[in-house]
């Protein structure tokens, strides 16, 4: 019987061990596809909500990282606006609609201080987080610039293209568990077992306290009674 269960556990350690690595292999082979990033933002104080085109990323390569930034200038009305969400210390809003080869689509939202982009002008980065099937889990906007900052004096002239840079973010695989030690070492146990050659290397009240703890609650119990009965 105890054979039988241990070539069960060995079975089901394997099993899971071969699962974990066609699933690995699965998600490489799927990995190194292009997306395309189409970002739009909300510039607009009187409208939130109202996001207009900003440009296009394109990651023609998710293993290695290659990705390709296209975006348009922006116009007079757009940087009255931007300058006016800077002086009133709101916040710039970015929507990345993210598009995969087979043509399905996810949307994200980020957004930073528009006092931070117009500071650093302009410049900001794209963090990109990707998980081991290759699919974008995350997209956020950041710019160089601290939680603080005075836009009063900061002109928007010549500040008209957005100057971006891509970071791309892949999940770590976790560590997979040693089953091959671990079967090992209850295949070596169980061997031991049979010649009767496992010893219980335990201290003496690891061994008896089942035995030690009654004894001494029931003098402690009769010390406690006879106690009561002298007074």
């Amino acid at each position: 019987m105890l054979l039988a269960n241990m070539s069960f556990v060995k079975y089901l350690c394997s099993f899971s061990l071969f699962l974990f690595h066609l699933n690995y292999v699965l998600a490489y082979l799927e990995y190194d596809n292009w997306v395309n990033i189409e970002l739009s933002h909300a510039i607009d104080g009187a409208n939130p909500d109202d996001f207009t085109y900003r440009g296009n990323v394109t990651i023609s390569s998710l293993e290695i990282g290659l990705a390709k930034t296209n975006q348009e200038a922006l116009t007079a009305s757009q940087r009255a606006n931007l300058l006016s969400l800077a002086r009133k210390n709101q916040l710039y809003r970015l929507k990345a609609k993210v598009v995969y080869a087979d043509g399905k689509q996810h949307d994200f939202l980020s957004s930073t201080k528009a006092c931070n982009l117009m500071s650093a002008q302009l410049n900001d980065i794209l963090w990109v987080s990707i998980d081991n099937s290759g699919s974008v889990n995350g997209i956020t906007v950041l710019t160089a610039g601290s939680d603080k900052c005075s836009c009063e004096d900061i002109s928007m002239s010549g500040l008209e293209d957005f100057n971006t840079d891509v970071l791309i973010r892949h999940t770590e695989m976790a560590p997979y568990p040693d089953t091959t030690t671990f079967i090992q070492k209850l295949e070596r146990e169980r061997e031991a077992r049979e010649r009767g050659e496992v010893r219980d290397n335990r201290g003496f009240f690891a061994k008896y306290w089942m035995y030690i703890v009654p004894v001494v609650l029931l003098l402690f119990i009769s010390g406690a009674t006879n106690q009561d009965n002298a007074k």
